[in-house]
């Protein structure tokens, strides 16, 4: 059973948040406060092991609680957030949060793939934080001996494509920091995360690296620079366009990183390498399989090093991933890559 201690000031979206965990059978709500202060005292004579909390609270805020308890505990913390804190949400990333939901706009009538990837996300980063959220496969434990291929990288690299979902921000954060100011190729992103979000979420980026971050607009002109995908949009690539589509979700999720990286295959072929980071889910092996068909070079995140080993992990076991780092690593190379 998932012990769970719910942040909020709000009264009824305390109620509303319980009521939807009482209703997962492998959850239970152990605890409430109103505020991050009353949080931290709950904290100090009992135990849980997930936190929901809201990002804009009276007495102690979201930000000052998280920092507080990352300080003292190990516990996970996920931040119940609305369009109107994005900037403080995307903070909150920064700070060390496993990662956001976003508060449903009518919480009389919730939308039920809404509550599907809120309790899916809960036991995502429940398991990574008890060291289960895999179980041992052939195919990774032969990349546990011996963490690359026999291919090498391309010695002519055009462009880099990466997806994230579940710790990603974070991720990403720590890799673009490492870039050089001038790019020699494009750096394409795809972050699952919420319209509206990822306006700041490019922002913070552009602001704490020294290269140029744009959220893509439809039919931008392709530089050499970061571009992030816009929630809500699917980006491809075609000739030298971003283009943005809002056709069906895919995986569950718009934006979906396959569309980016098949588009992005077939635009670069051979010259492209895709890197996939920290996500729950199975989004991006599809489109790493259409960039091995073509000879590009495929890395995942090691187990270790993500937040939710989903994403990458798939991608291992379907056979199309050429190298398997820790974030550290990834960042490292993609440095090499970009210069």
């Amino acid at each position: 059973m998932i012990k769970i201690l719910v942040v909020d000031d709000s009264a009824f979206m305390r109620k509303v948040v319980t009521d939807l965990v009482t209703d997962f059978p492998d959850m239970e709500v152990v605890g409430t406060a109103r505020n991050g202060k009353y949080a931290l005292q709950w904290l100090e004579t009992n135990q849980t092991d997930m936190i929901l909390m809201d990002v804009e609270m009276p007495v102690m805020n979201g930000i000052e609680a998280l920092t507080k308890i990352k300080q003292a505990y190990a516990v996970p913390v996920i931040m119940l957030s609305s369009l109107s804190t994005k900037e403080i949400t995307i903070e909150a990333l920064a700070l060390g949060a496993a990662d956001f939901v976003e508060k449903p706009l009518n919480l009389m009538s919730i939308n039920q793939e809404w509550v599907a990837d809120f309790s899916e996300k809960i036991r995502s980063i429940y398991q990574k934080n008890r060291g289960t959220d895999y179980e041992h496969s052939s195919v990774i434990n032969a990349f546990k001996q011996s963490a690359v291929s026999d291919k090498k990288l391309p010695t002519k690299i055009d462009a880099l494509v990466i997806g994230a979902s579940t710790g990603g921000p974070r991720a990403l954060l720590k890799v673009i920091q490492q870039l050089p100011p001038r790019l020699q190729i494009p750096v394409f992103i795809v972050q699952h995360m919420p319209k509206g979000f990822t306006a700041s979420f490019a922002q913070r980026l552009d602001a704490e690296t020294r290269v140029t971050v744009k959220e893509v607009t439809d039919q931008m002109v392709i530089e050499n620079c970061v571009y992030l995908c816009p929630g809500d949009y699917h980006m491809t690539i075609k000739n030298n366009l971003l283009q943005l589509n809002q056709q069906p979700k895919l995986h569950g999720t718009r934006p979906a990183v396959d569309y980016l990286f098949s588009s992005a295959a077939s635009r670069y072929r051979q010259n492209l390498v895709a890197v996939l980071l920290t996500g729950m889910g199975r989004d991006g092996a599809a489109g790493m399989k259409d960039i091995k068909n073509y000879d590009g070079y495929t890395i995942a995140q090691d187990k270790e090093s993500s937040v939710v080993f989903g994403m990458p992990r798939y991608a291992i076991e379907q056979n199309v991933v050429d190298e398997v780092l820790s974030l550290d690593k990834i960042a490292k190379k993609i440095r090499d890559i970009v210069r």
